[in-house]
Order: structure tokens, then sequence, then C-alpha cells
């Protein structure tokens, strides 16, 4: 029997993502230098797609001395000093902040200004993007867990309004809603889901997919926390999953494992389609 492809349609891009390439390929087609602070995705060949075409990534250091030029921000958000810098140095800014992100961004702020002596938590990976342009909102005061086990910095008698990164698992934030009510002493308890829910319903999606496939190559990029999620799901719903960054990375012994099977591949949200395609390509080629 010939081996079957088939690439997940649910896999890749989120939209955030989408407007954030789009603008700067836009930017990039007038011919202008444009910066772009931080990764534009957490996939390290896309990054170098657009770096070929004229996109500088810099960090948080070198955006504070630059001048005069052109910065787009990634749809992770920023917090408001990055605003203010850009105000100071006469940056014009390319704002591609995700709306679900933006909206988060908002009530945060409004929850951290109605109420002084809130304890606002953020269920999110410390030092992650979006989650430092969250704390921004707070003046840093917020308190960030990454789960029901990094919960001892949290005071149970004060109250407390929970959020949550916008790329976390619906059934940790729910966990975690239970363990902080267990724990509460006294205050006021709110919580408020901010998840996506175009990147929540990839888990049980992308184990769907693993399931209906034989192997399952699973594209992304190693600095992508998304990515790292969704290939456990992936590997737990089939063992048969391999991480791969792209087609270079693809084993003969991984090859051989393919011959006449039914084969996936799927992504994170920040893999490009074109990667994807790259690497069907490639085990077709071999295959055929």
């Amino acid at each position: 029997m010939a081996h079957q492809t088939f690439i997940d349609k649910e896999s890749g891009f989120c939209f955030g993502v989408v407007t954030a390439i789009k603008k700067a390929e836009e930017e990039l087609a007038k011919g202008e230098p444009l910066y772009c602070l931080g990764d534009i995705v957490h996939n390290g060949r896309e990054v170098e797609r657009l770096a070929n075409l004229g996109l500088v990534t810099i960090d948080h250091d070198t955006f504070k001395t630059l001048r005069n030029v052109k910065v787009l921000l990634r749809a992770h958000g920023e917090p408001p000093s990055t605003y203010q810098i850009a105000k100071d140095n006469n940056i014009t800014i390319i704002d591609a902040s995700c709306p679900v992100v933006l909206r988060l961004q908002s009530k945060i702020k409004k929850r951290f200004q109605e109420d002084g002596n809130c304890q606002i938590v953020i269920y999110g990976k410390k030092g992650h993007a979006e989650v430092i342009g969250l704390e921004g909102q707070t003046n840093g005061t917020a308190i960030v867990v990454e789960g029901e086990n990094d919960i001892e910095s949290i005071d149970f008698t004060k109250d407390i309004s929970l959020f949550s990164q916008t790329t976390k698992p619906l059934d940790g934030f729910n966990r975690l809603i239970e363990s902080i009510k267990d724990r509460q002493k006294g205050g006021n308890f709110d919580y408020f889901d901010t998840i996506c829910r175009q990147v929540a319903n990839r888990i049980p999606n992308i184990r769907r997919f693993a399931e209906e496939n034989d192997v399952v190559f699973f594209v992304g990029g190693k600095k992508s926390s998304n990515g790292k999620v969704l290939f456990e799901h992936c590997r737990e719903a089939n063992p048969n999953t391999f991480f791969v960054s792209g087609p270079d990375e693809i084993t003969e012994t991984q090859l051989q494992q393919c011959e006449g099977k039914k084969i996936g591949i799927c992504g994170a949200t920040s893999t490009p389609l074109w990667l994807m395609v790259d690497v069907k390509n490639l085990i077709d080629s071999k295959l055929d």
C-alpha cells in the first residue's frame, strides 16, 4: 500500500500572527527600514524569511537607542513603557498587537485602576512576551503563576482577580480557580476567562488529528511555548509523533516508519503553512 500524507487544516498561524506578518510585508514592500521588537513569531524559519526581505529583529535594549525609525510590535503586545520610549525617541510604531491581547491588557488595567488593593494574578508563563505586556498594565505589581503548584505568592486573605495569558490551556485555568477557592480565607475572588478559543481549541483538534494518522510530524520552532504544549498533546495521542523544525531534520529512520502509512503533518500557532508544505513535499519525494 502506498503512503498518504495529510496537512492538518487546523494547524498553522493564528489570526494574530497572520495580521502581524501581513503588516510587516506591507511595510517592507515600501522599501524603508523596518525593525521588529523581538522575534515576530517563535519560528526561526519564518523569522529568517522575513529577515531576507529586510526585517531587522531587535531587543528592548537596542530599541531604547533608536531614533526616528519605524518599529513593528508583534502580536504578543507590549507594556506601556514601550509606547513611552517610542514617543520620547520619535519612533513610529507599527502596532500588530493581537486584538485579543489588547482587550486583555485593557481589562487588567481597568481592574488595577479600580482597586489598588486587589491582587491581580495572571496565569501565564513567567518572562513570556505577552505576560510582560500584561504585567506592565499593573506597573509590574501583578503576581504571575504558572500553575496550581505555584500559588504560594498569593495572599489568600485579600481580594484576588485572576486573568489568564491568552494561549494557556483552559483545563489548567479551571484547576487553578479551584485551587485558589480551596485556599481562600477571606476577601473576594473573581476570575476572567481570557483564553483565546482559536488557540485553546487547537488541543482537542490536534489530538484528534494525531489519532487519525499512523505517523505524525509536528513542525514547530524550538522557542515556541505553544508548540511545546501542542507537541506533547500530539505525542500523548500518538506516540509515533516526531518534532521537526523543518524538512532537513527528518531522518532516514523516521522515513522508514512512514512507508505504506497514513502520515499527518501539523504544527503550532507560530508554524507557517509553507513550512508544513515543505515537510510534506520532502516526505512525498523520498517515499514515492
